[in-house]
C-alpha cells in the first residue's frame, strides 16, 4: 500500500518508489515464487498493480516508476480494507498456499487515525488463519545503494 495523499511531499514520493523498486529486487519474482500487488490510497483507492499481473522484477520496476503524484486525505483505514476484500483474493491473484504480506508505506499522518488502528487490528486477526503474516508501517524509508 502507497500514501499517495496530499501530506507526501515529492521528494517523499521519489523515495517510495526507489523503496520499492529496491525491495523488488530483492524478491523472487522472475522465478513467479513472489508476488507482488499495489494500492495507492488517499482520497481515492486503486489497484496498481494486481498479484497476478506482473512476473518480472523489471515490469514491475516500470510500474512502480509510473505511480501518480500525491493529493488528497490519508485514507489508510480504507486503503486496509480495500485491500483485503479487492487485492488478497484469488481473482486478484492471490494463491491460498503462500503467506501474505502487508507493507503500508506512509508517513503516518492517517486522515481517521482511530479507524486505521481497528482496520490494521481486523485485518490481522482476519488474514492470521489465512496466511497473512505481518501487517507493518514504513514512515520513513532509508533507501541503500
Amino acid at each position: 500500500m502507497v500514501d499517495e495523499s496530499a501530506s507526501i511531499t515529492t521528494k517523499d514520493s521519489h523515495l517510495m518508489k526507489l523503496f520499492l523498486s529496491h525491495l523488488v529486487r530483492r524478491l523472487d519474482v522472475d522465478r513467479r515464487n513472489t508476488r507482488v500487488g499495489l494500492v495507492s490510497f488517499s482520497t481515492n483507492l486503486k489497484t496498481k498493480i494486481n498479484l497476478n499481473d506482473h512476473t518480472s522484477v523489471k515490469s514491475l520496476e516500470t510500474a512502480i516508476a509510473d505511480l501518480g503524484t500525491p493529493d488528497g486525505l490519508t485514507n489508510t483505514h480504507l486503503a486496509l480494507k480495500y485491500v483485503r476484500e479487492t487485492l488478497l483474493t484469488s481473482a486478484a491473484g492471490d494463491r491460498s498456499n503462500a503467506p501474505n504480506v502487508v507493507v503500508v508505506l506512509t508517513d503516518g499522518q492517517s486522515t481517521l487515525q482511530g479507524h486505521t488502528k481497528v482496520s490494521v487490528n481486523y485485518t490481522y486477526r482476519l488474514h492470521s488463519y489465512a496466511g497473512l503474516v505481518t501487517v507493518c508501517t514504513v514512515v520513513q524509508a532509508v533507501v541503500l545503494p
